[in-house]
Order: structure tokens, then C-alpha cells, then sequence
């Protein structure tokens, strides 16, 4: 799903706007609505800034609204990787997001890419693309609210949007409590302010055009103009990838072929409640990820995970981190050049790292060594967190944050988020948001419900609503039957979901269960799960039974010596106590 913080904004390429969409494109059938789109004219991907000469990229017409032609056109800017094997069709891939790209977040990564054909089994071709309201290429492009870096930071100089949130344990300090809710005042104005600028800058206008039942829509057209008119569509969705395949599916359940749904959103509780009291529904199982992290960091020891003290025990490692949330406060109130390393901005550093195992390692001997350095000005030493942290410079968490650094300032995430969401307009003022964030640190996540900002808190104060919104049911019979598939501690799809969503479709849906920690399955190897996604792509193969239970590859170790497996083995059946 969406992530957390902010760095810069990406700038827009103006150039492209010279392009008409029609001198890229030839006219097909669009099955959505009976009138003309365009199929695509394939070229080199250099001018879409991906210098890979396996990709072709081109243009991909759409109406801005299916029901009323009226309305105009846009387009999408889509990608594909030819199929290694004799080729069967397409499968369309969605990385997640929402908000991201296709391009730039998905094939334009050789290791996605590779990833995806070895998942599908080489015979399809694959393609990508930046759905309304992401990138620089596509029209609706990337929502922007503010003309730059420096405006967005001085209009939330002062505020939370900037430091997070301050807060320890289960936010029982009443000094942290009366310091949030003395804010909630100035942030309403200026979530509603933010709404404003987004309606008045250049993508404002197309605001109502973006939206997972639209991009549903574009996907069939893209299928129509690729595979044929009728045939099947096969999908590879991750994370938000899921939702739109979900709705897919319900909206169009006779043209499914293939789809597999990869770390499952919440669907159904997404169109009744209140996005911002939403959010916190997805990190039921963060802890437990959390728990992981430093389970293994202890098992590790200060031999290979730097923060670990010989013997410690991963409560004592997480009295240890809260520790240095504390010391990192106390710097930023001393010199507030380092509001940037507050205890919720680091937070929120950890929250991102709780996606990917294989960067934990890198995490815990390079990034919070670092942060313990910046803040003490004294070089890391191996032998306990209260005196040894680390470079926020680290590559590891700048790669894993790189969605993150562009949302909070680029919008796409809420824009699509909100414009999906129910009609909630001035439902809930700061203050509830504030007192449901303070539930969900006492109840949820003790960890980080307190995470701010967050893309599904401007919902309320957003200011408009997709021209189309799908609500259900979800649980059609389908054409074909597709795969659902969940980690067993996932930080924001928890497992619960993939298995509602089977229970929904029935006969129509095999459920899957990944046995480890991370955000869908791309978060560690397994040979098991590529078997199992093999045989139902290549045979029709779908995995019957409650579930069926893949682990982890054993040779995927975060730390020398410390794989999944021995993790899970040495985890409270309880969860960690706080």
C-alpha cells in the first residue's frame, strides 16, 4: 500500500504535454463503451526515462469517463516485457500503491520484471502502466498541491505533517496527549487549505476522473486493444494491485482468465468505513512484524545485528528502541535541526522497513547505528541501541522509502484513495481523527498507529469523489477461478483479508498463505509459492482447502545464520508485551 514521509517532490517532464494522444496510437473497438480508443504503438522506453532496451513503452488512449463521452480524453503511459517462452497472451501487473507507477516502480525494475515472467512462466507478455493520476506521463498525471519542496514545508512548519507525532508506549503521557490535540485546530485548516490548492492546480480539473473502478475500466480496454475483443484478462495485482483486482473481478466476472491477488486490502470494510479510521485496520499484524524484526536482530547478536547486546532479549532490544524515539526527541527539542529525526519520523523509517526483510540487516548494522551517531555525535559501537545508532543516508532505507519520499508531497495516493472512498466530507474533525489515533496505539499497534502522516487522513477534508465508484457485492461467480494470497505477518495487508476475500468468492478463489514476515509475496523467496502460482498459470491448477501453506526458502537468512524459520520458532505465541 501508500507510504509514509516525504523527501521531494518529482517533477513533472512539461515536454510530454506536446504530444497529442492520437500520434501514438490506432483505433480499436473499446468494450467499455462502444466507442473508439487507441491500441498502442510500441517504442523505445528512453524517452519515458527507463533506458532499458528489453522494454517497449508507448501511449494508450481513454475517455475521462466512461459513461459520458463528453467529458474528453486522457491517457496512459504503458509499458511491456515480451514473454521469454512462446507466447499465450498478456498479464497486466499493478505494483500497488495507490499511486504507483507501472514504469518507474515496476518493469522498469529488472528484478520485478524477472520476478514476474518467472511467476507467470515466461509465456505472457507483461505490462505495466501508470494509472490516472500517476507519473509524469500519463494524463490525469500526478496530483500536485504545491509549486515546491520549500511551500510544502513552510505551510507545515510547526506541525506534525513535518516532525509526526510525539509519543511512547501506549500514548498514555497526558503531556503527549494535550501536545497532539493542541494541534488539531491549525491541521484541520490546513488539510482543508490542502484541498483547495489541489483543486486549483493543473491536475485539479481531473480530480473526479481518477479512481480504481475507472482504472478497472482502462485495464479491460487495455486487454480488448492487446488480447482481443471477449477474450480473458489475466492480472498480477500486489497490495493495492489487489483492489483494483478485486473490483475488477466483481465488475466484469465473465472476461476473468487468470488473476492473482498478492497482499489482499480489506475491500468491503474499505466501502463502509471512514478511510481515516480505515487505515489503522491495517496494521493489525504490525507488531507481530515488528516482533519479528527484533526477534531476529536478537538471535543475530552483536556479532551481525550492531544494535543487539550479547544476550539481550528482544524486549529488552525494544526497550532499548524506544529509548533512542526518547533521545531523539530530546535532540530535536534542543536543536531543531533535527526535527528531521524525531521519534515519529523514525518511526515511520521503521514502519517502511517492516515491508522488506531483506533489508533488515542493513537496517540494524548500518541506518540506526547512524541515527545513534547523529544524535550522540559519537561513532557506533557493537554492544546495545542506547549507545550505538546510525546514517540516515543509508541506501537501504532510501530504496525502500522511495515511494514514500514523493507521496506525502505528490497527492496521487490520496487522490485516488479519497476519490474511492465513501461520501465522508467533514465527517470527522481533527480531534476524532486524533482520539482514533490514540486507540489505535492502545489497541492495534502499540508500535505505530501513532504514524503520521498518512495519505487516507485528508479524506475527510478531500474535495472530490470519483465520477464512479464500485461498492459490491464481491462475490460474483467468476469465469475462472483466481488465486488470493497473504504473508502470515504482513505490516499492511494482514492475512485475515486474502482469506475473507477467498471465503467471498467461493468456489471462484484458492487461497494461499506465504508462512513469513513482509508486505506480499515479493518480500522473500519461496520456491513453494512460485510452484504453486506456476501450476495455476501454465496448468489451472488452483490450490484447494482452507489454505495451503507456503514457507519461506530456508537460504534466505536476514542476518548470517538467522532465516524465517527460525524467527517464527523463537516468537511469544502471545506477541511481544509493551
Amino acid at each position: 500500500m501508500g507510504k509514509l514521509t516525504s523527501i521531494a517532490p518529482v517533477f513533472l517532464p512539461l515536454v510530454l504535454s506536446l504530444f497529442e494522444p492520437s500520434a501514438h496510437a490506432a483505433a480499436v473497438t473499446n468494450a467499455n463503451s462502444g466507442d473508439t480508443t487507441q491500441a498502442i504503438q510500441w517504442g523505445s522506453c528512453d524517452s519515458f526515462g527507463i533506458p532499458n532496451s528489453t522494454l517497449t513503452c508507448g501511449f494508450f488512449d481513454i475517455p475521462l469517463d466512461y459513461h459520458d463521452p463528453s467529458a474528453g480524453k486522457g491517457r496512459i503511459a504503458v509499458v511491456k516485457a515480451n514473454a521469454t517462452g512462446t507466447r499465450q497472451g498478456t498479464f497486466f501487473y499493478n505494483p500497488g500503491g495507490p499511486g504507483g507507477s507501472g514504469l518507474s516502480e515496476g518493469l522498469a525494475d529488472v528484478a520485478t520484471t524477472n520476478f514476474i515472467l518467472n511467476l507467470t512462466g515466461g509465456n505472457y507478455d507483461i505490462v505495466s502502466w501508470d494509472p490516472r493520476g500517476v507519473g509524469a506521463y500519463s494524463i490525469p498525471g500526478e496530483v500536485y498541491c504545491f509549486d515546491s519542496v520549500d511551500e510544502y514545508n513552510s505551510f507545515f512548519n510547526g506541525t506534525i505533517e513535518a516532525t509526526g507525532i510525539e509519543m511512547y508506549g501506549k500514548f498514555t503521557d497526558p503531556a503527549d496527549i494535550r501536545n497532539l490535540f493542541a494541534q488539531a485546530d491549525t491541521l484541520q485548516k490546513k488539510y482543508t487549505e490542502v484541498g483547495k490548492r489541489c483543486v486549483e492546480h493543473s491536475q485539479g480539473k481531473y480530480l473526479k476522473y481518477m479512481g480504481t473502478a475507472a482504472t478497472a475500466r482502462d485495464l479491460l480496454a487495455l486487454a480488448e486493444a492487446l488480447d482481443g475483443a471477449g477474450k480473458p484478462v489475466n492480472f498480477y495485482g500486489a497490495s493495492y494491485g489487489t483492489m483494483l483486482g478485486a473490483w475488477f473481478v466483481n465488475m466484469f466476472p465473465d472476461r476473468v482468465g487468470k488473476f492473482i491477488l498478492d497482499g489482499v486490502v480489506d475491500v468491503v470494510s474499505f466501502g463502509t468505513e471512514d478511510l481515516a479510521i480505515w487505515f489503522s485496520t491495517w496494521l493489525i499484524d504490525t507488531d507481530r512484524v515488528y516482533e519479528g524484526f527484533i526477534t531476529g536482530c536478537a538471535l543475530a547478536g552483536p556479532e551481525h545485528c550492531a544494535i543487539a547486546a550479547q544476550g539481550q532479549t528482544p524486549a529488552e532490544l525494544h526497550a532499548g528502541l524506544q529509548a533512542l524515539l526518547r533521545a531523539a526527541d530530546d535532540k530535536a527539542h534542543q536543536d531543531p535541526t533535527f526535527l528531521n529525526q524525531t521519534s515519529g519520523v523514525l518511526r515511520d523509517d521503521l514502519f517502511v522497513v517492516m515491508y522488506g526483510p531483506s533489508v533488515w540487516s542493513s537496517i540494524t548494522n548500518e541506518f540506526l547505528p547512524g541515527i545513534i551517531n547523529s544524535i550522540t555525535g559519537k561513532e557506533a559501537e557493537r554492544g546495545g541501541v542506547n549507545t550505538t545508532l546510525a546514517k540516515r543516508v543509508d541506501e537501504a532505507i532510501r530504496s525502500v522509502r522511495k515511494r514514500a519520499e514523493s507521496d506525502t508531497r505528490a497527492y496521487s495516493t490520496s487522490a485516488i484513495f479519497c476519490a474511492d472512498g465513501k461520501d465522508s466530507f467533514g465527517a470527522l474533525n481533527m480531534t476524532d481523527i486524533f482520539e482514533h489515533v490514540i486507540d489505535a496505539v492502545r489497541d492495534i499497534t502499540h508500535m505505530f498507529g501513532a504514524l503520521w502522516p498518512f495519505h487516507t487522513y485528508y479524506c475527510d477534508y478531500w474535495p472530490a469523489r470519483s465520477v464512479e465508484r464500485y461498492t459490491g457485492p464481491f462475490n460474483k461467480t467468476l469465469a475462472n477461478p483466481i488465486i488470493v494470497i497473504g504473508n502470515t505477518y504482513d505490516p499492511v495487508t494482514p492475512f485475515k483479508n486474502a482469506k475473507r476475500l477467498a471465503e467471498l468468492l467461493g468456489d471462484s478463489a484458492g487461497l494461499v498463505r506465504l508462512n513469513g514476515f513482509g508486505h506480499s509475496i515479493q518480500a522473500a523467496p519461496s520456491a513453494c509459492i512460485i510452484d504453486v502460482v506456476n501450476a495455476y498459470v501454465i496448468n489451472g491448477t488452483v490450490p484447494s482447502g482452507e489454505d495451503t501453506v507456503c514457507e519461506v526458502d530456508e537460504s534466505f537468512e536476514m542476518w548470517p545464520g538467522v532465516n524465517t524459520k527460525t524467527i517464527l520458532d523463537h516468537m511469544s505465541k502471545d506477541g511481544l508485551q509493551y
